[in-house]
């Protein structure tokens, strides 16, 4: 059971990144510019405030500066290429180089660059609003580590490492294959959501840092949490339609199915949160999310077992 201070602490935490997100989604419905509430804040949000001490709270200029970049990169494709085999993988492919370049932990950057692509934004807009967004989170993120005094813990080891070498490429390569099977199925079905700009952030850490991401061990959880949270946000936007209040119900839904399936696994709030910046989002969202989330799950496990299989000769050696 988890301690009873620092449950606390996770429960203030996790209303601190409830009121962030109410506060973002008003300047979202008040300026008309509904894409400063990207649906990634919901995941950046809730791990910089229940852990001050991970990986994305210690790196402030990085929560800013990444999204950004590869929202640009994801902006110019758009603006260029339909969807398809060649500009999703520009795009993803773009914000895997930016992420490794910068050395940045922040994941949730792929979704930021992914999600002009998937929902057509072709609007330059798109990324200072990121800038806004972002910012604000580094700024709430600064506030409540001092709150905390989690400023004595600011050397410790990152949550997330990438491996180095031949294996970080083959994972990358792996995460690749993953995403072009993706893409196989939206073009078979014409279900774009199949493929949810989530799902590469979810995927990149099974696949990339497997050995330190919370949901890897679990990842036949996977699918029922974000179809789950899927179809809580589906409902708030039908029952609330798009706003603040919509969106702390979809938050909230979210954080409650992360609770109750025991699993820190952050990309699932931003599903909540998807039909925030849908248009006219149906049954068919929560249901493209399952099977896009088990074909994940699926290639997952095949991977690791294929990955052991690989190694064992070696290990029998030794």
């Amino acid at each position: 059971m988890e301690p009873e201070p620092q449950n606390s602490r996770r429960l203030a935490g996790e209303a601190l990144a409830l009121v962030y997100i109410a506060v973002v989604a008003t300047i979202a419905a008040i300026s008309g510019a509904v894409y400063v509430m990207f649906p990634e804040l919901g995941a950046l949000s809730h791990d910089i405030m229940t852990r001050p001490r991970g990986s994305w709270a210690r790196a402030p200029i990085l929560l800013i500066v990444t999204p950004v970049a590869t929202a640009a990169i994801g902006t110019l494709v758009t603006r260029h290429l339909p969807y398809g085999y060649l500009s999703v993988m520009l795009t993803v492919g773009g914000a895997l180089t930016v992420l490794l370049a910068l050395r940045s932990p922040i994941a949730p950057a792929i979704s930021a660059g992914f999600l002009p692509l998937v929902l057509g934004v072709k609007s330059w807009w798109y990324p200072p609003a990121i800038v806004l967004s972002t910012s604000m989170l580094a700024a709430l993120s600064y506030v409540w580590r001092r709150q905390i005094g989690a400023n004595e813990s600011l050397r410790q080891r990152p949550a997330y490492e990438v491996s180095s070498g031949e294996e970080s490429l083959a994972q990358i390569a792996a995460l690749l294959l993953f995403v072009l099977a993706g893409v196989f199925l939206v073009k078979l079905t014409n279900l774009r959501f199949i493929l949810f700009p989530p799902l590469v952030v979810i995927g990149f850490e099974m696949f990339v840092h497997s050995a330190h991401c919370p949901w890897a061990s679990r990842a036949m959880r996977l699918p029922i949490v974000c179809l789950l949270s899927a179809s809580g946000g589906l409902l708030a936007h039908h029952l609330l339609g798009v706003g603040p209040l919509a969106a702390i119900a979809s938050m909230a839904w979210g954080v409650a199915m992360l609770r109750l399936f025991d699993l820190h696994v952050p990309p699932a709030l931003a599903v909540a949160l998807l039909p925030q910046v849908m248009e006219a989002p149906t049954i068919l969202y929560p249901l493209s999310v399952g099977v896009g989330t088990s074909l994940l799950s699926g290639s997952f496990v095949l991977y690791q077992q294929f990955r052991e299989a690989r190694l064992q000769p070696v290990d029998s050696r030794s």
